[in-house]
């Protein structure tokens, strides 16, 4: 099911969030986003971010790319937006590192082409 207007506007943030993250942590270790507060802070607003775009996509377009783990994306937003005392960094560094980039390999596949690109 290919997105409708609304919809594929935000696909298109979503993964301009995913590739700020990979910006933001490409010249970062592990070690060195855990000793980095203003780095652990940015990735785990930006996850949030994709959260609460994923929050925002119709059901029915959910429904239909069961492919991407809509549950667990917005499940993540829900425990960096309220519940940020439990925040495992392991975890969250993991998630930036390995499933941010999964995420936006397939928000590629799913996205239509921008007009004017070729």
């Amino acid at each position: 099911m290919q997105p409708d207007e609304r919809d594929a506007a935000y696909l298109w943030d979503m993964l301009q969030i995913c590739e700020e993250i990979a910006d933001l942590l490409k010249e970062h270790d592990e070690a060195a986003f855990h000793d980095n507060r203003l780095l652990q802070r940015a990735i785990e607003r930006d996850v949030e971010l994709v959260g609460e775009t994923a929050r925002t996509l119709s059901q029915v377009f959910r429904d239909a790319h069961p492919e991407l783990a809509w549950r667990e994306i917005i499940g993540i937003r829900n425990i960096l937006a309220h519940e940020y005392g439990r925040i495992d960094h392991a975890l969250l560094y993991h998630t930036a590192t390995d499933d941010i980039p999964a995420l936006a390999t397939r928000l590629r596949l799913i996205l239509p082409a921008k007009e004017g690109k070729t």
